[in-house]
């Protein structure tokens, strides 16, 4: 049975109707950091367990923040960063940092992204707190099953 889980990045302590709405029925939520608050964490898991890293704006000493999450789930290595950590952070820098993961959930750049390469799958939710730049706010949801990943992102007002 798939399994599918919400992604979520740079909400910057707003966390939008849309993207609470964008989530319903997620088995899981990954946050990949500027989270902001420790409200927008609470709030999530209204919806669904949550598991969240810091970026680089958050309290790293916030108890719920890890530098990186490592998830594994039917067989998928599933590696969160904010990807900071990295510079400016892409799939030609997570890639060859985190070789051991299938999949690579990061943020910071707050542009969606789904790239796939050597069967690993790179993904930025995007941002999904306030509107900054010229970038649509978004969410990601992650459909897993044996042997396949699915992606949507999904826009939110």
């Amino acid at each position: 049975m798939p399994i599918t889980i919400g992604l979520i990045s740079d909400t910057h302590g707003l966390l939008r109707a849309s993207a609470m709405h964008a989530l319903e029925g997620v088995e899981l939520i990954l946050h990949a950091g500027d989270v902001g608050s420790r409200d927008i964490l609470i709030e999530l898991r209204a919806l669904a367990p949550v598991q969240a890293v810091y970026g680089n704006v958050d309290d790293q000493h916030m108890p719920e923040l890890e530098a990186h999450r490592w998830v594994s789930l039917d067989g998928w290595q599933i590696h969160v960063s904010h990807g900071h950590e990295v510079g400016r952070p892409g799939p030609e820098l997570l890639i060859p940092r985190y070789p051991d993961a299938d999949i690579h959930v990061f943020g910071h750049t707050h542009r969606a992204l789904v790239h796939r390469e050597a069967g690993k799958l790179v993904v930025n939710p995007g941002a999904a707190g306030p509107r900054r730049f010229d970038v649509v706010p978004s969410v990601a949801r992650l459909t897993l099953a044996p042997g396949q990943a699915d992606v949507e992102i999904v826009t939110l007002d």
